[in-house]
């Protein structure tokens, strides 16, 4: 019996740094950009000219209010279509949704772009915002609206 019971503590002490591992996983914000963004937006969010838009220095202006940091959860959530102006270029692309992320993934990723920039310190957002947004799916001529709102309120760079 004893034997019985110390084998169950030692399996669950053992199995403990694999679930940590995975709750760190999931706060890496980095490192999920680089799996499911960077092919398109770049390492550190450089962004491709006339394709994919700079994140860097522009995220963290886009998620220093509440409507911004909607905005964002709601591109990430739902993909945006059509054309956009970006830091003074016009892109015609196609993100696609990532909602098959986890709304800690998604919040993860959103604040490791915000970190992207010199402001000190960067907007955060949390996974309750995500969860917010994502309870609210939005049409992509929907989000050119909250785009065209929240650019008229607090001009998108």
């Amino acid at each position: 019996m004893i034997k019985r019971g110390l084998f169950l503590l030692f399996s669950l002490v053992a199995g403990v740094p694999a679930l940590a591992g995975t709750a760190h996983a999931a706060s890496d914000g980095a490192s999920l950009y680089n799996t499911n963004c960077s092919v398109c937006h770049q390492a550190g969010g450089a962004g491709m000219p006339g394709q994919f838009p700079v994140l860097k220095n522009r995220i963290d202006k886009i998620a220093s209010s509440p409507e911004g940091k909607r905005y964002l959860a709601d591109v990430v959530l739902n993909g945006l279509h059509g054309p956009i102006q970006a830091g003074g270029v016009t892109y015609a692309g196609f993100m696609p949704s990532l909602k098959a992320l986890s709304d800690e993934d998604i919040a993860a990723v959103l604040t490791y772009v915000a970190s992207l920039s010199d402001a000190k310190p960067a907007p955060t957002i949390a996974a309750e915002d995500i969860k917010a947004a994502r309870a609210v799916p939005k049409k992509s001529s929907e989000i050119q609206a909250e785009r065209s709102a929240l650019n008229a309120a607090h001009p998108i760079p």
